[in-house]
């Protein structure tokens, strides 16, 4: 193997031991739902303008708490949805730095970690619906408003999904 080749395979080790390194709902992944959430133009677009935005008690943004009920409260992440030129971006994903949330507004999601796989995989009696009526998704939050954008709802759990995280230990 020449040196080229060497630094190259090198790289690519590295690179494939930070994707495999991540646990799932640590700070680290938190960034990576977040980013994921800004190429969703189902929850930027349909979440944004007047609608679910807007509920943001006039500070402009919203959070999402959650985390694995296996890893406990302490270990919850943090998603901040911003009102950003009539669109709901995430302007950040991590620990958790809104320590008192109003759940008039903000949101407490957490579940065990078969039912996050479920909801992330949209399984069926998985979505939205299925999973907020049959308290596979443990929620405090204002239930009404997100009854009323199941669908974005549905796309954020399959997000959970998407973004790749280890469930072997707790963030």
């Amino acid at each position: 193997m020449n040196k080229k080749t060497a630094v190259v395979a090198a790289l690519l080790g590295t690179l494939s031991l930070g994707a495999q390194g991540a646990t799932f709902m640590d700070a680290g992944w938190a960034s990576q739902l977040c980013q994921a959430w800004n190429k969703n133009p189902t929850l930027t677009g349909k979440l944004g303008g007047d609608g679910w935005i807007a509920n943001n008690a006039g500070r402009g943004y919203k959070t999402i708490q959650m985390y694995r009920d296996k890893c406990g409260l302490g270990s919850k992440v943090e998603l901040t949805i911003s009102d950003k030129d009539g669109k709901a971006i995430c302007t950040r994903g991590g620990s958790v730095q809104n320590s008192s949330p109003d759940y008039k507004v903000d949101y407490l999601m957490h579940a065990t970690d078969e039912d996050w796989a479920c909801m992330g995989e949209g399984s069926f009696g998985c979505g939205a619906m299925g999973a907020m009526t049959t308290g596979k998704l443990k929620f405090s939050g204002p239930k009404g408003e997100a009854m009323g954008v199941m669908g974005p709802f549905n796309e954020f759990l399959l997000l959970t999904g998407q973004v790749p995280g280890d469930k072997g230990s707790c963030p």
